[in-house]
């Protein structure tokens, strides 16, 4: 008898754990790093998307999509940057060749040194604005990957809503009413 006792107070004593097979494959998530994504998007423009497209639950829309309009909207301003900039250059020396030199470009004979020196402010400005752009894009980026960071674990439910239907007011005035729903 006492054997048992003692067989059943050792027993008590254990603490047993029940785990299910779907317990073992949970992943614990790791948190997602606002400064990481936004420092990868200031290294190399769209790491930043594709580093948080990779943390996203699945189901979710991914980032990564952005990439190429970062790239091409990048390109496209350092292309116009870059013709302006030669034009800029091209009336420049045109400008200091007939000053200094009385030496007249055949290509540019048709404009006087007026025309081509607002022909080299006009592409300058050009110029300094693309410089806009692309600094712009660049930094759109930067800012674009720290606000996804931010929302890469931002449940929306499925319950909220919002819903928009003309109504008559006091004195039967027309009107909209909004209604939220939070279930």
């Amino acid at each position: 008898m006492k054997f048992l006792v003692c067989f059943v107070f050792i027993l008590c004593s254990f603490k047993f754990y029940a785990q299910t097979a779907n317990d073992t494959l949970v992943k614990k998530e790791k948190p997602h790093s606002i400064l990481v994504a936004t420092l990868l998007s200031t290294g190399l423009p769209g790491a930043g998307q594709v580093y948080n497209s990779i943390a996203m639950p699945k189901g979710k829309k991914k980032a990564y999509w952005k990439v190429p309009l970062i790239y091409a909207g990048l390109g496209v301003s350092t292309y116009f940057l870059i013709k302006n900039q030669q034009k800029v250059n091209l009336y420049k020396n045109e400008y200091i060749q007939r000053v200094r030199f009385g030496i007249v470009s055949p290509d540019l004979a048709a404009y006087d040194l007026t025309a081509i020196k607002s022909l080299h402010d006009q592409y300058q400005s050009r110029r300094d604005l693309t410089i806009l752009a692309v600094f712009g894009v660049y930094v759109i980026n930067i800012i674009d990957a720290a606000v996804e960071a931010h929302f890469v674990h931002f449940d929306v439910s499925k319950d909220l809503s919002l819903g928009i239907r003309p109504t008559l007011m006091t004195g039967y005035a027309p009107g909209v009413a909004l209604s939220f729903n939070f279930r």
